[in-house]
């Protein structure tokens, strides 16, 4: 025997709550398959877009970053010298490779070296002492500007760690 249903019976009698709760879930009920329900009509005939649609090389549309992706896409990009701390390589001995700047690795490579740039202007970012008040809101775009910063960095200042990672991958 289900005890809520007598519950629920029994309370009605005895002023009415648990019948009148009773009828608001089911009325919420109705009311969330309802919506389902005008959601899936209104999909009809298009299909259902998949996350694999939606993502660019393990990229979300609509990322708030610009990424590295399309940043080297010249045939020079694909075979050229190291530069920054890759290019100043102690052993002479050491034949020098070429970097392909256009490849998915070097991508990735860039990726880690903009971590580290963002790592050490985090650290250069303590150091700044801030007048006013520092809310939510403020700290998250204040964060997203200093990934703007290390991936700028990263792009333009040649320090040349993505190329010695790369380098070191490939092998």
């Amino acid at each position: 025997m289900n005890v809520g249903l007598i519950s629920n019976t029994y309370s009605g009698i005895t002023g009415g709550q648990g019948a009148l709760q009773s009828a608001r879930s089911s009325a919420e009920t109705s009311k969330f398959a309802e919506l389902v329900e005008r959601f899936k009509n209104q999909n009809e005939g298009r299909g259902t877009v998949s996350s694999s649609q939606i993502a660019d090389n393990g990229r979300l549309n609509g990322e708030y970053t610009t990424g590295f992706a399309g940043t080297y896409t010249s045939e020079a990009d694909k075979n050229s010298r190291p530069t920054g701390a890759a290019a100043n390589q102690a052993n002479i001995h050491v034949q020098q490779k070429n970097i392909d700047r256009t490849s998915e690795l070097y991508e990735k490579s860039m990726q880690l070296e903009s971590y580290f740039v963002k790592q050490m202007l985090s650290e250069m970012r303590k150091t700044v002492h801030k007048s006013g008040e520092s809310d939510f809101a403020r700290q998250t775009y204040e964060d997203m500007l200093y990934d703007e910063y290390a991936d700028s960095m990263t792009k333009n200042a040649g320090f040349g760690l993505a190329d010695q990672i790369y380098l070191s991958l490939v092998g």
